[in-house]
């Protein structure tokens, strides 16, 4: 596929100008290597040599940020390609894997979520992300999880399909609470045949698909026909099914006369911040949108911005075939490598006319919204990070807390987490939980003092971002227990705070203690400054109290019976399934052990022996 060229211009290898004069007229991906060797931009072309030349050429106008980022560059790495669209996809591979500080970067790791039809006999309506089954019928993606909940809701209101999982459907004896507030037809039961349940069905993916005229002129003749033999309990079923039905559709953003699919793209520069929207329009309806806000874009235009996020996002997630784009951008490259992939026609559209027009509209006007929320938002982060530098006399720089708490049952599975607060909000992909080991259970001291050593003895070797303040979420024991573990990692600088629960434990009464003077702090219930470390401290709580019941959850269920001789996975899941649980493993007596089916009687007292 690739064919590498030179590299280097450090001492013994080629200079810059050397490596341009060897670069062929052929497309393939550049990387604009540092003086570290990390990789500060990643770029495709059609033509290497022109392309990569016209960063170091003297007459070129270039922006500021791309003559920062030249004026940092030592060497070059280029790869040749096939193709334009091979290069593409290399630049997205390498992008995600590096995150070069130059490049414009989108952080959606997440699948998007479907609704899904099940394929069985009594379909069920829910909620799916994943791989997709061949058996079952999916509708989406969706931009975010809530938006395929309102639809579930919504077909529930209108076509009373069954939500209930399997398990529950197989064993009901009587109807559920949905059926009394008219939100299923109960074929668990039998009060509806399959006949009638698939016609409830095939309305509700007709409407999925777009189809909501057919669905509403079909419902509007069985109203007809009911009315005629005079079952007029059953026409006026029908008849608030219909009106159900308009009121959904008139409340639709996104309406189209067509039932197509489109992704509308928009991206917005105000104050400093660039924000990319995307609408997601299904079947001629609106799915809901969906905001990014991207890495490294400040300097970036919003062409740039939009051609990044079509790279980043479509490369991994399937394509719709109609993308409406606010930008101009090199699209055809883009839309042919789309069109391979998926086996149909990608058209990207960046001059829309028309209803796509008003879909651009919309999605520029969400992103727009975004930014001024994020701004209000940052607005408010920075006035209590100023209220906490004032109140602990903190230096300005101060941008960078870490925080940490300790979480167990009666000292079982002590887990410690580690949240980071920076550049104004938390950073969820920098948490980090520590399983906590060798320590007397329950001991809270050790537990800190294991985790801060672990932590920052690696800080202190320049692997990882020194903070600008630690909190610990304890009192003057654990602040002092501490401590000597900063002093002997070589971290002693870093200010230390410990986050005492005030009386009776009540909000806004926190004691804060200085680690340097045993000061203790109190600040008023409304102080910006509070809230700020009571956002942080509790989100190091929530983070640590969900690792440990994760921990606990996975030793109960496995660990005991994994670690007992003769106990595989089909025993184990015959034991579990013939007691409900490790806990009834646990309550059985011998005797009932070996009636398990695989358990002799001498296995059965090693478990026993073993579980008690």
């Amino acid at each position: 596929m690739a064919e590498p060229q030179i590299d280097g211009s450090t001492a013994g290898q080629p200079s810059i100008e050397g490596i341009l004069a060897t670069l062929p007229h052929r497309p393939g991906v550049y990387r604009m290597i540092g003086a570290t060797g990390d990789v500060l931009y990643v770029g495709k072309a059609l033509d290497l040599r022109k392309r990569v030349t016209s960063y170091f050429q003297k007459t070129a106008a270039l922006a500021p940020r791309i003559q920062l980022m030249v004026g940092q560059v030592v060497t070059l790495e280029t790869t040749v390609t096939r193709s334009e669209s091979e290069a593409l996809l290399l630049e997205n591979n390498l992008i995600k894997s590096l995150s070069p500080r130059y490049n414009i970067l989108y952080r959606d790791d997440k699948s998007y979520p479907y609704l899904v039809l099940t394929g069985h006999a009594f379909p069920r309506l829910g909620f799916h992300r994943g791989a997709l089954d061949k058996q079952n019928r999916y509708y989406g993606p969706f931009p975010h999880a809530s938006a395929v909940r309102e639809s579930i809701q919504l077909l529930q209101k209108v076509f009373r399909v069954r939500t209930c999982e399997d398990t529950v459907f197989a064993h009901r004896s009587r109807p559920c609470l949905l059926h009394q507030i008219r939100r299923c037809t109960a074929p668990c039961v039998g009060l509806v045949d399959e006949a009638n349940y698939a016609e409830d069905v095939g309305h509700a993916a007709m409407f999925l698909t777009g189809r909501q005229d057919e669905v509403l002129e079909d419902l509007g003749r069985r109203m007809e026909a009911a009315a005629g033999r005079q079952e007029y309990e059953q026409a006026a079923a029908y008849r608030d099914q219909v009106r159900s039905l308009k009121a959904i559709r008139e409340r639709q953003f996104v309406s189209s006369a067509k039932a197509q699919d489109a992704d509308v793209i928009a991206a917005v520069n105000e104050s400093g911040l660039t924000a990319v929207n995307l609408v997601m329009i299904r079947g001629g309806m609106h799915r809901g949108d969906r905001t990014f806000f991207p890495q490294n874009a400040r300097e970036h235009d919003e062409s740039d911005a939009v051609e990044a996020f079509l790279v980043q996002h479509y490369l991994e997630k399937p394509a719709p075939p109609l993308i409406v784009v606010n930008r101009g951008v090199e699209a055809d490259s883009l839309a042919a490598l789309l069109t391979e992939q998926s086996g149909m026609k990608i058209q990207i559209s960046p001059n829309p006319t028309g209803e796509r027009r008003v879909w651009l509209t919309m999605a520029e006007q969400n992103a727009r919204l975004a930014i001024g929320q994020r701004v209000a938002t940052q607005a408010t982060q920075e006035a209590r990070l100023t209220a906490l530098q004032r109140a602990l006399s903190l230096p300005e720089t101060t941008q960078r807390i870490e925080c940490f708490d300790i979480s167990h049952t009666m000292g079982e599975a002590t887990v410690a987490s580690c949240v980071v607060y920076d550049h104004g909000a938390m950073q969820n992909s920098e948490y980090r939980r520590y399983n906590i080991e060798g320590i007397t259970p329950g001991d809270d001291y050790a537990a800190l003092r294991q985790v801060l050593e672990r932590r920052y003895r690696k800080i202190a070797e320049s692997d990882g971002v020194t903070p600008d303040l630690i909190l610990i979420d304890g009192g003057k024991g654990q602040i002092s227990g501490v401590i000597p573990v900063m002093q002997e990692v070589g971290l002693p600088e870093i200010p230390l705070i410990g986050v005492a629960k005030g009386e009776e434990r009540k909000a806004g009464l926190e004691q804060l203690i200085v680690a340097d003077t045993g000061e203790i702090v109190r600040l008023a219930p409304d102080d910006p400054a509070l809230h700020l470390i009571q956002q942080i401290r509790d989100e190091a709580h929530r983070f640590a109290i969900t690792g440990h019941r994760n921990r606990r959850a996975r030793a109960r269920t496995t660990s005991s019976l994994e670690g007992i001789d003769g106990i595989g996975s089909k025993r184990r899941q015959r034991l579990l399934a013939r007691f409900g649980g490790l806990k009834g493993v646990v309550a059985a007596s011998i005797d009932e052990l070996a009636q398990v089916d695989g358990i002799s009687r001498p296995l059965a007292e090693r478990i026993y022996r073993q579980l008690h």
